[in-house]
């Protein structure tokens, strides 16, 4: 959310409808700026650490191609995308994954559009992002004991936590809490007055 509230911030019009269309005006931009704040960190940590995270690979039997795959989702910060590799190496970056997708839909996207509402639509939009984010959240702990599951099989049988790891950082779910954020500054922003 307090990423969301930050662009939002800086990229809309203060007590006025709308983006700063300089600000917007190049996407590509826009995304690789805000990448590029915590990619170089990710790709060294993971360099530095990389033959640890393949040794303990191997040691659990993981072929060079399943290896291969899941460096690529590692230095791609693609691994928020498929929930069984997910929390392949170094589980922080499930967020950043999730916080990438988030960043590239925020200047032709999510920030015009939701720059755009009046606070009665902010109101509503706010709501319905409630809900789902509730939804998301009882899904959540239903789904919980499936990662426990090796120390509290259901009926019987050992369950992979595919389910949980979808309630949790998937990049859509990070979408509308960035959209929270957004909402939220917007909110304050209209409040404003220019003069």
């Amino acid at each position: 959310m307090i990423s969301g509230y930050v662009s939002a911030y800086t990229t809309t019009k203060l007590g006025a409808l709308g983006v700063e269309e300089k600000k917007v005006a190049n996407p590509e931009l826009f995304f690789w700026q805000r990448v590029m704040a915590y990619y170089p960190l990710h790709f060294l940590s993971s360099a530095i650490f990389a033959p640890m995270f393949i040794w303990v690979e191997r040691n659990f039997k993981a072929s060079w191609n399943m290896i291969a795959f899941r460096a690529f989702l590692n230095f791609s910060m693609l691994q928020a995308w498929f929930p069984k590799e997910a929390e392949i190496w170094n589980q922080p970056t499930w967020f950043l994954s999730a916080l990438t997708f988030s960043n590239l839909t925020m200047p032709t996207l999510v920030l015009p559009n939701v720059a755009n509402l009046s606070k009665k639509g902010l109101q509503t939009l706010l709501a319905a992002l409630w809900g789902v984010s509730l939804l998301q959240k009882v899904s959540y702990s239903e789904t919980a004991r499936f990662h426990s599951s090796k120390e509290h099989p259901v009926d019987g049988k050992v369950m992979m936590p595919l389910i949980w790891n979808l309630t949790r950082f998937h990049p859509i779910w990070a979408l509308f809490e960035m959209t929270t954020g957004i909402i939220a500054a917007r909110h304050v922003m209209l409040d404003t007055e220019i003069g």
